[in-house]
């Protein structure tokens, strides 16, 4: 199958501007060339004249697993119910111009696979797989009593993470989550917003758990991801070698330093607060999740700025849950407040594709790369929450070479 669009004033992610009028040459799901004048024999031709050519938009942090916000239901969702919702998420994520994401908790591969096989639409996905946490962590997630466990090392999980104590336990949840194909490592050291038990600031595992479990990532030559809000479980993670921080809402300008010093990535995602605040009470949340939420939410542009202020490597997410998936565009408003458009693209072109170890693949506009690429009817260098409203400036969607919209 070939593809051509011709005029296409295409955004160059080496230098955050667009080039000017170009042919784009795509033959089955990449890139084959650009620049051509000549169009020559075609399958499908898009006219992209007076409009503006993306690459495919990038959200480095997503939970298709995370089906529903109300979390009784979750817990007792059937695996046919989760296919059929998580499903759905993937094929609204891919139409609002998605076309590439980094899954952060929960098991995927059934879902990828059906992607993969044309099954399903939705876009490409790097996962982490079921992520690891502490007793009484963020992602303990199971309700009710707990049986003492019989010895320190044991381990319980389910569908969405593992949770496991000590040096030896997280070691052997960490090869488990790498043999099964996870593409890094999440962990979570701080408490959260969704988990109703631990405090926003409490510290989740020992600087030598989060040691233990960087070292096997790196000896699978990738990276660990951490879940963390507070300054002092920001430093200690960046410290024991985790690459990315996820959140960072309550971050100061010492850990934002550590961040730097270490040459780690922030990623924040301000839109899920606004959803919760929003609409969280519809889909259960409970009142005590709501006040961590507002907590949050109320630092989430200041964090932004500490970060840009320090010069922080600043990548792009959402972290949106369920029913709150469809506010995933309106992080780029959100951002508007703090940074620039090209701020903006550079955390999602250039930041999020290392994240996703897909360089010169994903986020760019040139041969050899993913035919993945959004046709806007208005400049986003002018006014970057053109990004926030696809249905209204979006003529054409295109993931892996099939036109989506």
């Amino acid at each position: 199958m070939r593809t051509v669009i011709k005029n296409a004033n295409y955004f160059d992610t080496t230098n955050l501007s667009f080039a000017g009028d170009s042919t784009i040459v795509i033959e089955d799901e990449i890139i084959l060339s650009v620049g051509e004048t000549a169009i020559g024999s075609a399958d499908a031709v898009i006219d992209a004249a007076n409009q503006f050519v993306l690459p495919g938009l990038i959200d480095a942090h997503v939970h298709f697993r995370l089906a529903t916000l109300n979390f009784h239901r979750l817990a007792e969702l059937s695996e046919v119910e989760f296919g059929i919702m998580m499903a759905r998420l993937a094929t609204e994520t891919v139409h609002r111009g998605f076309t590439t994401v980094r899954d952060l908790c929960g098991e995927v591969d059934s879902l990828m696979r059906a992607i993969r096989t044309g099954l399903v639409v939705g876009p490409r996905i790097v996962r982490a797989g079921l992520s690891l946490t502490q007793t009484g962590g963020h992602g303990d997630a199971e309700s009710g009593r707990r049986p003492v466990p019989q010895w320190a090392g044991s381990m319980r999980h389910n569908s969405f993470g593992i949770v496991a104590d000590g040096v030896e336990a997280v070691r052997k949840a960490a090869r488990h989550v790498l043999r099964e194909g996870s593409d890094f490592i999440k962990i979570h050291v701080s408490g959260g917003v969704a988990s109703p038990n631990d405090p926003l600031e409490a510290i989740q595992y020992t600087p030598e758990e989060i040691a233990t479990v960087v070292r096997e990532a790196q000896n699978r030559h990738t990276y660990v991801a951490a879940h963390a809000y507070s300054p002092a479980s920001i430093a200690m993670a960046v410290e024991n070698g985790v690459h990315s921080i996820e959140h960072g809402n309550l971050i100061d300008a010492k850990a934002a330093a550590a961040l730097v010093d270490h040459g780690a990535v922030l990623v924040p995602t301000l839109v899920t607060y606004f959803g919760m605040r929003e609409a969280g009470a519809k889909f259960g949340l409970p009142a005590t999740n709501a006040l961590k939420n507002q907590k949050v939410l109320e630092a989430g542009l200041a964090s932004l700025e500490i970060a840009k202020s320090a010069g922080v490597s600043i990548g792009f997410g959402t972290d949106l849950i369920g029913e709150l998936q469809n506010l995933q565009n309106r992080e780029f408003a959100i951002r508007s407040e703090v940074q620039s458009a090209h701020e903006i693209l550079h955390a999602m072109y250039v930041v999020n594709p290392k994240l996703c170890r897909l360089e010169g693949k994903v986020g760019v506009i040139k041969s050899g790369a993913f035919a993945d690429l959004v046709i806007s009817k208005a400049n986003p260098l002018d006014d970057i929450k053109v990004l926030a409203d696809p249905r209204i400036n979006f003529s054409a969607i295109i993931k892996g070479g099939v036109r989506i919209l």
